[in-house]
């Protein structure tokens, strides 16, 4: 479907009419980005005059107003804790945000991909063995661009054991621990770049009797030469892309699948057969125009048990110095479906999204180009493979129209779904079913339920329990990219605005909504019942720990010094250590107090040094002593009345 044809399209099925003014503020800003124009021009012209009747740049009439000051209060009062987890992307901060929800209270960040500070992560040893090092001790690498957390699951349903996230920029998978939020293990997928859309599995597919998460699947965006030598970087038409399973628990590569197009988002089904990638650029180009040309793109089902069949037999492949079975799932090796390991589904161009319905029916795929969203049936697309249908596109059993620039889609679990128009700047409820009969040809049949105008240009959208079977229709957050006018100015860089929709009714109600930094992107939405997390660490989890005060001391093997600490408010269990200048010097801290809350940090002047340990934990730190003279090591973290006093002393001897 041409731009044009999006950009003029107007809804047909809506029981309201439409905001007019803001349909055609949003349709030129729309029309601005495929003419070259930048939407911020057109955004800025907004805000320069705001119509009567209008808050903020958004059209509003009484009734929204009113609606506006209804639904579920999402203030807590003080003490009170929220009902949910929130996990969010950082984005450019290669970190993943832990909020409490309905407050939208940030309570946590995880660090993951890059440094942090605070804890000392990417300082640590202990981090930086997560994180990856070069031979030097220095990491490998300093930025990451986390857009997808997803969790693990048991019986359909969200277990509080880990969570997952990719690093676009650097192609990483990385897990998180749910007892502890914190990072245990991180694996860079080899032979791919853009990794994108990662989920893990609901249930082992070749095992029925494991009913939880044993892999995750991660989806790669940019074609490259194979291997990627350099040799072949003229030759785009050769540039491939691969989708790839990573072992939930040892984080190892099980295997990929090489594939026509790319991947974009992914999904997987509930009974464990299927994992699938929304994708765009089918024809493999390398500049814009090269991926405009075909009319339709692709949603690509994996079927899981048949892939690790072929594994087990030995039918792959392997790309240049990596060991990881490459499977072919091109289109050409895969048209019988008696011995297909893939199944390619015609969509809309340029989707956006692909998302499981809670009831384990459906796949949808949205439009972003195409004012439509594509529903396919899952039990149609394992009736492809057992031969019973004789066209994969025979698997779609709804593409209707939502509105201008559908993105991607949550659900809950009364058999609706929300869908984010990014053009529109709203949020579509629609009712799967009798989009389906739409489909199938009644057409006094109403689909769309309501409608909801968000700020501004929203792209991912959740709700509490989401794509589980415990789907509670209670909250929908949705991420806005623009905020514009919302928030005070602090500069050209602005934050972006999520927002939190009640949909516990018939009709959407924005609630609330806060600035965050740019960049998050998707995000899971939980019950906080599912989470049993660790008030205190257990000491015996760590090999290094100083259990006891009297074991801290000084020990030298050659120019290679040990300095252990306990740490117990407000001493530490050196008051001072002596090394020599040009020492490799490793430090190792034990915090010894048992009491919840009682963390204490470890600075070294002048080095570059701070982390924290947590009641129970251990952290050590390795550097050259490379200054002499007198260094004061403190505490960073206040910790008892006399935490100023809290100090010890590194004497560097010249």
């Amino acid at each position: 479907m041409s731009e044009k044809h999006v950009i003029e399209h107007v809804d047909p099925i809506e029981d309201q009419p439409a905001d007019t003014g803001r349909r055609r503020f949003l349709g030129a800003a729309g029309m601005a980005g495929v003419a070259g124009v930048g939407l911020s021009t057109v955004l800025a012209g907004c805000r320069k005059e705001t119509p009567a009747g209008t808050e903020g740049g958004a059209p509003v009439d009484d009734q929204a107003s009113a609606a506006s000051h209804q639904g579920a209060n999402p203030h807590l009062k003080p003490g009170e804790l929220d009902t949910y987890y929130g996990l969010w992307s950082g984005g450019h901060t290669g970190d993943v945000r832990v909020l409490g929800l309905p407050s939208g209270r940030e309570i946590h960040r995880i660090p993951v991909f890059t440094k942090d500070a605070l804890v000392g992560w990417g300082i640590t040893n202990e981090s930086k063995a997560i994180m990856g090092t070069r031979p030097d001790g220095s990491l490998k690498y300093t930025v990451g661009d986390t857009h997808h957390v997803h969790a693990s699951y048991r019986d359909g349903n969200y277990d509080g054991r880990y969570a997952w996230v990719n690093d676009k920029i650097n192609c990483r998978v990385a897990r998180m621990r749910l007892d502890t939020f914190t990072c245990d293990k991180i694996t860079e997928i080899p032979n791919i770049q853009g990794f994108h859309g990662i989920f893990p599995d609901k249930r082992d597919p070749v095992d029925p009797a494991i009913n939880y998460t044993t892999r995750v699947f991660c989806g790669a965006e940019f074609s490259i030469p194979l291997p990627n030598t350099g040799e072949h970087a003229d030759e785009v038409e050769t540039y491939r892309s691969l989708f790839t399973c990573v072992d939930a628990e040892t984080m190892d590569v099980r295997w990929q699948a090489l594939i026509d197009g790319n991947c974009d988002l992914v999904a997987t089904s509930f009974d464990g057969k299927l994992a699938a990638t929304n994708q765009y650029n089918t024809e493999m180009g390398a500049v814009y125009e090269n991926m405009m040309s075909v009319e339709r793109d692709a949603c690509l089902f994996f079927h899981v048990a048949r892939i690790e069949e072929a594994v087990a037999a030995g039918r792959f492949s392997t790309i240049g110095d990596s060991k990881v079975p490459v499977v072919d799932c091109t289109r050409a090796a895969n048209a019988d479906p008696a011995t297909a390991l893939c199944a390619y589904v015609s969509v809309p161009k340029n989707p956006h999204g692909v998302n499981a319905s809670p009831d384990g029916r459906y796949f949808i795929c949205a439009g972003k180009l195409s004012p439509t969203a594509t529903v396919i049936e899952l039990s149609r697309v394992l009736d492809w493979f057992d031969g019973k249908l004789d066209d994969a596109d025979k698997t779609i059993v709804a593409e209707v129209e939502l509105g201008l620039g559908p993105l991607h889609t949550a659900f809950d679990g009364r058999g609706n779904a929300y869908t984010t128009l990014f053009l529109d700047s709203q949020v579509v409820k629609w009712n799967v079913d009798a989009a389906i009969r739409f489909h199938a040809g009644d057409q006094n049949v109403k689909y769309v339920v309501d409608r909801i105008d968000v700020n501004y240009q929203p792209g991912h959208i959740n709700a509490s329990q989401s794509e589980t079977v415990a789907a509670d229709g209670k909250w929908l957050a949705v991420g806005c990219k623009f905020s514009k006018d919302r928030y005070l100015p602090a500069g050209p860089l602005h934050p972006e605005n999520e927002q939190l929709i009640d949909i516990s009714g018939e009709k959407m109600v924005l609630v609330a909504e806060h600035p965050v930094r740019p960049e998050p992107h998707d995000f899971i939405i939980f019950r906080r019942e599912i989470i049993n997390a660790k008030p205190v660490y257990d000491i015996d989890d760590f090999p290094n720990a100083v259990k006891d005060a009297a074991e801290s001391g000084v020990t030298r093997d050659g120019d290679k010094v040990t300095v252990k600490i306990s740490s117990v408010a407000p001493i530490f269990g050196l008051r001072d250590f002596k090394v020599k200048k040009g020492d490799e010097v490793t430090v190792i801290v034990t915090n010894l107090d048992k009491i919840e809350d009682l963390t204490h940090g470890f600075a070294i002047e002048k080095y570059d040094i701070n982390f924290i340990v947590n009641p129970q934990e251990t952290a050590s730190v390795t550097f050259r002593a490379d200054m002499a003279g007198v260094f004061w090591c403190y505490c960073t973290h206040f910790c008892h009345a006399l935490h100023l006093e809290m100090r010890s002393r590194m004497i560097v001897e010249a």
